[in-house]
């Protein structure tokens, strides 16, 4: 069998398939916990559903990688015993395995998912690291030649290197502490004389212990292999994707590289579905803005646009939607690119625009297949404007994004591609604008009185509002002390109607139309600040997240 021939979908194939041989795969890692403690109470089998201190002697009698592999972790030496605490206490082979690599009897114990996840990132969290320094193990001098001459590697080195075993576990272990993390992307970036690698959780990037770089063919080599890319190639950008099953679930990883001065950079999108809550109160709407939607998404046609930035989580909003009025009687279908989860009883399609499937050209076909709604993951340009416009007219309810900073900016937008501003009136009828910001760390936030600074940030009719205190998260383990844990979008949905849509209708400009808004719209920062008034996120993260939607109403 060929290198080629492996299959890479399967994370465990490479970094220990004992652990999962007690679970069912369909499964739900609570519903897995939930069988594990069962079983685990019949045979006397002790389950910890608090956290646990470990101390440093005892961690260190497992070497990192197999304890990450197998997921245990050594919290004790009790009666002449190793006391393990595992994911799985049913696995008597990764006990075993421990018992030999110690020459210690073990004693296993369960553990809750949640809390055994954080005892492994809190004494393991740097495993990838440890294991590219071991891997590193070449001097500097024999990597500064490789620094500079990248090209050096013939491609048949770099796919044996790629697939050396602890390679593959290096990348594996990276793509575990990224799961593990919540992260939404991984960055791997070559400069003049590093590696650098970085998770983005929660929005935002957070530098990682680099490896060696003189790993990096290697390492990039191995990611584009199990992406199914052409190692081959290294100065055209490329787009792959990895699907994995990781404790039970499976995992999309979307890959792209491009190349930089110094080799290739790599971006991986974790899209994890069991970490997407399809529903308006987990993405944070409100109950009244739940209600405007419903309105808009139970209309027979027309338009409903979702706006904002990349990143913003449009994508996710519209899923939600579409699983809200999902039924038997509708035909739904979306055309994306690419298509980011699989939604079930909906028809999916991925643009591929090198065989001439394009957003344009797909709404076309789209329209011959007799569909009640049709998501369009973005209309970039006027012929999808037209076209989507048209299927309005013609009795379908559109639901489709823009990249805008707010929502009565994507009117002007749809007028500059070149739509009729009479027929942008006639089939739109809500804009929904969004933005994510942090949400506090429910175990550490507090109130504190607001500092000066914050006070100075916002307006005084604002600063009224707070009664002199504000939220804030202090930091502790289960945020990483970061203070945060976890997003909430912060809205504005603007329906079109009366005044407005008039307004619409004789080209009036943006700052025009605003004078013609209801007085009962509020705007991102609005929503944001009453979600600081709650405690749910901070008032630095509504800034940070609305600052470029405000302009127009200042």
């Amino acid at each position: 069998m060929t290198d080629m021939d492996r299959d890479p979908t399967e994370l465990e194939h490479d970094s220990g398939e004992a652990a999962e041989k007690t679970l069912t795969a369909s499964r739900t890692i609570d519903e897995q916990a939930a069988a594990i403690r069962e079983r685990a109470d019949l045979l006397g089998i002790h389950w910890h559903e608090r956290p646990v201190q470990a101390d440093a002697d005892t961690i260190a009698l497992v070497d990192p990688e197999v304890a990450v592999r197998l997921r245990i972790v050594p919290i004790d030496r009790r009666d002449n015993m190793l006391v393990l605490a595992m994911f799985d206490p049913l696995d008597t082979e990764a006990a075993d395995e421990i018992a030999v690599l110690t020459g210690i009897p073990v004693q296993r114990e369960g553990m809750e998912p949640a809390i055994f996840a954080e005892l492994l990132r809190q004494h393991y969290g740097t495993t990838a690291s440890k294991m590219a320094d071991l891997l590193g193990g070449q001097t500097d001098a024999d990597g500064d030649d490789l620094e500079h001459n990248l090209d050096a590697f013939e491609t048949d080195d770099i796919h044996r290197m790629a697939e050396e075993p602890t390679l593959v576990n290096l990348v594996n272990l990276v793509l575990i502490e990224a799961i593990q993390s919540r992260t939404s992307d991984v960055h791997v970036e070559p400069f003049e004389t590093e590696l650098t690698v970085r998770y983005r959780i929660d929005g935002v990037l957070h530098m990682q212990p680099p490896p060696p770089k003189h790993l990096q063919p290697a390492l990039i080599g191995r990611i584009k292999i199990m992406a199914g890319m052409n190692i081959a190639e290294r100065y055209i950008p490329q787009d792959g994707k990895i699907s994995l099953r990781y404790e039970g679930r499976k995992i999309d990883i979307r890959v792209s590289t491009v190349p930089t001065l110094y080799g290739e950079s790599v971006v991986m999108r974790i899209l994890d579905k069991s970490q997407l809550r399809l529903d308006f109160d987990t993405l944070g709407i409100r109950p009244g803005l739940q209600a405007s939607m419903d309105d808009l998404l139970a209309k027979p046609h027309g338009i409903l646009l979702n706006t904002g930035p990349t990143g913003s989580g449009k994508t996710t909003t519209l899923y939600a939607s579409l699983t809200r009025i999902f039924d038997a009687t509708k035909k739904i279908i979306t055309i994306e690119d690419p298509v980011e989860y699989e939604l079930q009883g909906i028809n999916q399609i991925p643009v591929n625009a090198k065989r001439g499937l394009t957003f344009a050209s797909g709404l076309r076909s789209i329209l011959r297949q007799d569909p009640d709604i049709v998501l369009v993951g973005e209309i970039r340009d006027g012929e999808t404007a037209e076209i989507a416009i048209r299927s309005a007219l013609t009795g379908h309810l559109i639901l489709s994004t823009l990249h805008t900073n707010d929502a009565i900016s994507s009117i002007g937008r749809l007028v500059d591609m070149g739509t009729e501003p009479y027929l942008v009136a006639s089939v739109l009828e809500g804009l929904l604008a969004q933005r994510l910001g942090r949400r506090i760390c429910d175990h550490c936030k507090t109130q504190v009185p607001m500092p000066d600074d914050i006070a100075s940030r916002i307006r005084s009719e604002e600063v009224a509002t707070f009664g002199g205190q504000v939220w804030v998260g202090q930091g502790c383990d289960k945020c990483n002390n970061s203070g945060y844990r976890g997003r909430v979008g912060f809205f504005e949905l603007l329906r079109i109607q009366g005044d407005l849509r008039r307004a619409i209708a004789d080209g009036a400009k943006s700052a025009d139309m605003a004078e013609a808004l209801p007085e009962s719209f509020r705007t991102m920062r609005q929503d944001g600040m009453d979600r600081a008034r709650e405690g749910v996120t901070t008032v630095p993260e509504v800034l940070r997240a609305t600052q470029d939607a405000e302009e127009i109403f200042d």
